[in-house]
């Protein structure tokens, strides 16, 4: 069995990513004592984004939400994720 290399202290978390781009995890982590595990709560990180729409659009989205009774914004991003899946789908 080799020897693992000393993961260094990283300062932030950029730093951190900054890292483990240039580097393999191999070197540092034993993968075989490895378990599997489910992060049930765990959220995506969000970002406000400015998005101007037509009032027409807007109002035709609002509507549709409010007929599925949910908010027209989460309406908005399961559309948008929907579309998005279905271009990085087709080769």
């Amino acid at each position: 069995m080799r020897k693992l290399k000393q993961l260094p202290k990283f300062k932030n978390e950029q730093e951190e990513a900054s890292f483990w781009q240039s580097h393999d995890s191999v070197a540092y982590v034993n993968w075989s004592n490895a378990k599997r595990t489910i992060f049930p709560n765990l959220k995506p990180t969000s970002r406000s984004v400015p998005l101007r729409l037509t009032v027409f659009l807007l109002e035709r989205l609002k509507f549709l939400a409010n007929k599925k009774q949910i908010p027209y914004q989460s309406l908005l991003k399961i559309y948008l994720q929907e579309r998005v899946e279905k271009e990085l789908s087709v080769k």
